[in-house]
């Protein structure tokens, strides 16, 4: 299980993570930001008080802030949903089973999402919403085993790390090269690039938003499973033991790292029509996807 003592005990051993990290997040909004219908953005931006390009990558993370902030311990379960699996041989996620009386990532995205329909330019929740469809794409947010990877020791170039750490911060500074908003800034146009028509996401792309406001539960699960999918094909393909206390800088980098991609690129283009749906009810995202060029 994922609880905010693993978290901080973890801070004294080995390179703590939140979420994506800032490059992680930031890149999934201006991913977002790049894809979104124009009233989409002039909505978020008034929500958020922000005319800048940066309106949503500046706040996409801060709900990892928020959570150790005094009144912030409530919405550490928001941030993931422990599916009680067993990878590698079988990956799935029950909503029953696994979201907690307290709340999970599901839950947050869902109730989230009806507060800002229900409550227009409210900023608080479209500050969780932008988050949390970050997190639940990357794989160990969405998965019980060790602690969703805290509990398992790897290293990254000689750099000690917990599994989970690895996924959202060593992965993504190995790929980008850098750790701040202009960095995911540069990511974000590459991935952009990618979705365009001829890019090699532009054919799996059309398909990857299929949802409704009409069921925001089905959604968030939805994106959640495909996600837990890759805990047993990608991030424990062989078993903990294969690589607890070992270095991951090589095959399984090789291999992880197309998925990271793939998972950021994914959160961007359904954080955009997700928000699209919001705030104008409809979204051109899937067969007819356009891309506005990342300034």
């Amino acid at each position: 299980m994922h609880i905010k003592s693993v978290l901080l005990a973890s801070a004294a051993v080995v390179p703590t993570a939140l979420a994506w990290g800032t490059v992680g997040h930031a890149t999934v909004a201006y991913v977002a930001s790049g894809l979104m219908k124009p009233e989409t953005a002039a909505y978020c931006k008034k929500t958020l008080g922000d005319d800048s390009d940066e309106f949503l990558a500046a706040i996409a993370s801060w709900a990892d802030a928020f959570r150790y902030e005094p009144g912030g311990a409530f919405s550490v379960p928001f941030h993931w949903i422990d599916a009680i699996d067993r990878p590698p041989y079988s990956c799935d996620v029950d909503y029953d089973r696994d979201c907690t009386a307290e709340g999970c990532i599901v839950s947050a995205i869902m109730n989230y999402t009806n507060i800002q329909r229900a409550q227009p330019y409210e900023p608080m929740s479209l500050k969780w919403i932008v988050h949390f469809l970050g997190d639940i794409h990357q794989p160990l947010h969405d998965e019980n085993y060790g602690a969703g990877g805290n509990n398992i020791t790897v290293f990254v170039d000689g750099v000690k790390w917990n599994l989970h750490a690895a996924w959202d911060t060593a992965f993504l500074t190995k790929i980008t090269g850098g750790t701040n908003l202009a960095t995911a800034k540069i990511f974000s146009k590459g991935l952009l690039a990618r979705i365009q028509a001829g890019g090699a996401y532009a054919a799996a792309s059309k398909k990857w938003f299929r949802s409704s406001l009409k069921d925001p539960k089905a959604a968030a699960m939805a994106w959640a499973t495909e996600t837990n999918d890759y805990v047993c094909s990608s991030v424990l393909p062989e078993g903990p033991q294969q690589i607890e206390g070992k270095e991951l800088n090589g095959t399984y980098y090789q291999a992880a790292a197309p998925v990271v991609e793939l998972q950021i690129a994914k959160a961007g283009l359904r954080l955009a029509a997700w928000l699209d749906l919001i705030v104008t009810g409809g979204t051109p995202l899937g067969p007819n996807c356009k891309v506005r060029p990342a300034r």
